[in-house]
C-alpha cells in the first residue's frame, strides 16, 4: 500500500507574484504558506513585471523557515509530496524554472520532499541536509 499523500506542495503564479503552499490534504487547510506579495518578501528584491527564480528562491527558504516553525519538515514522517511534471504542465512551461528554484530552496533548506515522477512512479527523491 502506498503511503498516504497528506501534505502536498502547490504553486501559484502570477505576471507579478509567487505563492508556495503547503496543502493538508486530510482537511483541505493550508498549514504553511509563503509568497511574494507580503510586504517583508516583496521589499528584499524587486521583481519589476515578471517575478523571477530569485523571487522563488526567497518564497522557498521563508516556506522552509516556516515548515521548521511549524514542526513540519518532514511531513509528518512521510515527507511532502510535489509532482513537479504535474505542476510544470498546469501553470506552464515558462514557469519551470521558478518550480524548481522553490523545490530546491526547501530541500536545502532540510525539508524532506518526496518528487513523484510521470515516468517512474515507484521513485522517490528525498534529500535531506
Amino acid at each position: 500500500m502506498p503511503p498516504l499523500k497528506r501534505y502536498v506542495l502547490r504553486f501559484f503564479f502570477s505576471l507579478k507574484y509567487i505563492t508556495a503552499n503547503i496543502v493538508d490534504r486530510n482537511n483541505g487547510h493550508i498549514v504553511a504558506s509563503a509568497s511574494s506579495v507580503e510586504h517583508d518578501l516583496k521589499k528584499t528584491f524587486e521583481c519589476g513585471r515578471f517575478c523571477n527564480a530569485k523571487a522563488a528562491v526567497t518564497v522557498g527558504e521563508v516556506l522552509a523557515m516556516r515548515l521548521r516553525v511549524e514542526g513540519l519538515e518532514q511531513g509528518q514522517g512521510n515527507g511532502i509530496y510535489v509532482d513537479v511534471n504535474e505542476e510544470v504542465e498546469k501553470k506552464g512551461f515558462k514557469n519551470q524554472t521558478k518550480v524548481w528554484a522553490i523545490v530546491n530552496a526547501l530541500r536545502n533548506n532540510g525539508v524532506k520532499l518526496v518528487l513523484n515522477d510521470d515516468e517512474d512512479q515507484d521513485s522517490q527523491c528525498s534529500y535531506r541536509r
